[in-house]
Parts: C-alpha cells; sequence; structure tokens
C-alpha cells in the first residue's frame, strides 16, 4: 500500500507512519509535514524535528517538508495516487485558535479540503482517515450535569459522550469550528464522492514523542515541567477529567477501520471511562513517578475549559471490535521514561 501520513513529524502522525512502515515492509509511507509546531507554540527549541530524524532510519519511509495549503507540496505527497490518507496536520491548540483565528483556519479547514481534493482527483479509491477532535461538541459537553468528588468531577447520568451528542447551537472556539469544518468535508466526501472516509473525533492523545507545551500537549507539559523544574499552571480548582488515549491505541483504531469493510464511519475515540484522570490525580501520580513535587499555581476556570469529557466507546468496540491496550498510569511511565531518556530537547 501507498500510505500518505500529512502532519507525520507530530505525534500520532509519526506514530501512524511508523506502525504502517513496520506492519509491511512492502508499504511506502510518504510523511509530509511543515514542521511549524514550535513556531506555532511561541518555541525557540526543535520539537517534532525530532520525529521527523527518528523516521528517516525507515527505508520505506519518504519525508516531504511541505505543508498541506499548498498545492505543489500536496501533489509531490500525492504523487500519482495513495492507497490511504491518514491525515493528522492541524493547528492543535485552542487559545492559539483564538490567537490567530485565521491562521488556525487555513490550516484546519482549508488544509483538509486541499488534501481532499488532492487525492480525489489522483485516486478517487484512497481510503481517507481524518483526526477530529471533541471541541466539535463544544460547550453541549458542559450541559451534561456533573457531580463533584474530593479530587475530580466526573459525569452524573451518563458513562460519556456518544456521537450521538450535537454540535450545533453552541459556541465551539475557532479551534472546534475549523476542526469541525474539517470533519464535515471528510464525511461529505463519502456521501458525493463515494470515497471510503473515517473520522475520529479524539479525547485527550498522548504518547511517547509529544513535545507538550502549555497550550496544547498538557500531559507531556505536566512532565516537562516537572522533570525541569518549571512551573504548571491549572486553570480551575484541578478536578477537571479527562479519559486518555495513547497514541498505539488510537493507530489501531485506525487500522482497523482501513481494513474494515465499512464505506464510512464516524467516531468518539477516547480511552473511555476506565482510562480516566483528574488533574489533581495526575500531579499526585508524577510526584510518586519522579520524586518531584510540581510547582503548581492555580488560576481562573478558562472560558472554552470542559470541567470532564469522558468518551463513550461503545460503538467503536461493537464495529471495529476495539480495545484499550494501554491504561493511563502504563502510559504516563512510559512517556514520563520517554522525556528523561531525552532530556537536551526539554531542559
Amino acid at each position: 500500500m501507498r500510505i500518505l501520513v500529512t502532519g507525520g513529524a507530530g505525534m500520532v502522525g509519526s506514530h501512524s507512519a511508523e506502525f504502517f512502515a513496520l506492519e509491511n515492509p512492502k508499504n511506502k509511507v510518504i510523511v509530509l509535514d511543515n514542521l511549524m509546531r514550535s513556531k506555532i507554540f511561541g518555541y525557540d527549541k526543535a520539537s517534532v524535528e525530532f520525529n521527523w530524524n527518528y523516521l528517516k532510519k525507515f527505508k520505506n519511509i519518504t519525508r516531504i517538508k511541505g505543508d498541506v495549503r499548498n498545492d505543489k507540496d500536496v501533489a509531490k505527497a500525492v504523487g500519482k495516487g495513495v492507497d490511504v490518507l491518514i491525515h493528522t496536520a492541524g493547528q492543535p491548540g485552542v487559545p492559539s485558535s483564538v490567537r490567530m483565528p485565521k491562521e488556525d483556519f487555513s490550516i484546519n479547514a482549508f488544509g483538509t479540503l486541499n488534501v481532499l481534493e488532492a487525492v480525489r482527483k489522483k485516486s478517487q479509491d484512497t481510503i481517507v482517515v481524518y483526526c477530529s477532535t471533541n471541541k466539535v461538541y463544544g460547550e453541549n459537553v458542559d450541559k451534561i450535569p456533573l457531580q463533584e468528588l474530593e479530587k475530580r468531577y466526573t459525569f452524573k447520568d451518563t458513562a460519556g459522550v456518544s456521537e450521538e451528542m450535537c454540535t450545533d447551537l453552541t459556541g465551539h472556539t475557532p479551534y472546534g469550528v475549523s476542526k469541525l469544518v474539517g470533519d464535515l468535508y471528510v464525511q461529505e466526501y463519502s456521501h458525493i464522492y463515494k470515497m471510503k472516509t473515517g473520522v475520529f473525533r479524539m479525547s485527550c492523545t498522548y504518547g511517547t514523542r509529544q513535545f507538550g507545551f502549555e497550550d496544547q500537549g498538557w500531559v507531556a507539559w505536566f512532565i516537562i515541567a516537572t522533570l525541569f523544574n518549571k512551573p504548571i499552571t491549572i486553570y480551575g480548582n484541578g478536578k477537571q477529567v479527562r479519559d486518555m488515549l495513547y497514541a498505539d491505541d488510537l493507530v489501531d483504531a485506525f487500522n482497523r477501520f482501513i481494513n474494515s469493510d465499512l464505506k464510512r464511519g464516524l467516531f468518539n475515540i477516547g480511552g473511555g471511562p476506565d482510562n480516566t484522570i483528574s488533574l489533581i490525580e495526575f500531579i499526585e501520580e508524577l510526584q510518586i513517578l519522579t520524586g518531584k513535587k510540581p510547582k503548581v499555581n492555580f488560576s481562573d476556570l478558562r472560558p472554552s475549559d470542559q470541567k470532564v469529557y469522558i468518551t463513550d466507546t461503545a460503538k467503536l468496540k461493537k464495529i471495529l471490535n476495539w480495545e484499550i491496550k494501554t491504561p493511563v498510569k502504563e502510559g504516563i511511565r512510559k512517556l514520563t521514561a520517554w522525556i528523561k531518556d531525552n532530556e537536551s530537547y526539554f531542559s
């Protein structure tokens, strides 16, 4: 197979590229990335360049430095056509989308349409996998009644958010809007052009080779800050809860969809009710793992922050026979060990 991974130097993209390169040495994996992550988040050191160089060791991976918004770059990556497109490229930060909404839209919305059109024109049989987000549900998630416990909030009357939740009539943040535009376009290409497309509305995804900043990638950021004595700001009281999705488990779901008989798919994907953690609990776990007490400050809850997000993964389990293989504490240990092993990138 010929597999194009956009945003292939990112955490999800690099795990996807690695998986398909190793799955079959006959696979041809093309990675497209503009290496903009550090610039977007105002970081003065290299970040995803690590993943870019990491992928160089695979003989069946071709790396192309380019932008999903640039026709020539995309055409070069698509070539005469690809069997699979895994579209992970995106502007992933909520605060950064507020600071630069036009840039956010151009990357997430136009960039998605641009890549879709390129593969459709060259190879309409291309299977498309799109990395969407739970932010497409916006503030509708906040309408779910909550229960407050000692160290966490939890949903009161439901186990998790299903694909039936409405995306309309609510605030989203510019990031939620731009990702929803891409989400809908990917679905539409299945309906109107008969392409096989899978939309994965992702929860809190983390894993090795993740370069976290305060604005995005908080799991890695909390670990980095703890290990290297940097201050952590928690917005709110720290009882906010997320379900944690390890990158390898996400890619497993991609692979199951690609090899399924489905014509199209729309899935909420996350760690689910059994892999949740609050910010307070995460800080406590870090102290145990590292032997260091994180430097934590508290500030006001930000308007766009959900107090709880937990994914209902029942549809994924039923249709793709998918299960989480990496429990949350095991995943945190793996990421912590990787950051320790690569401290020159963070200290």
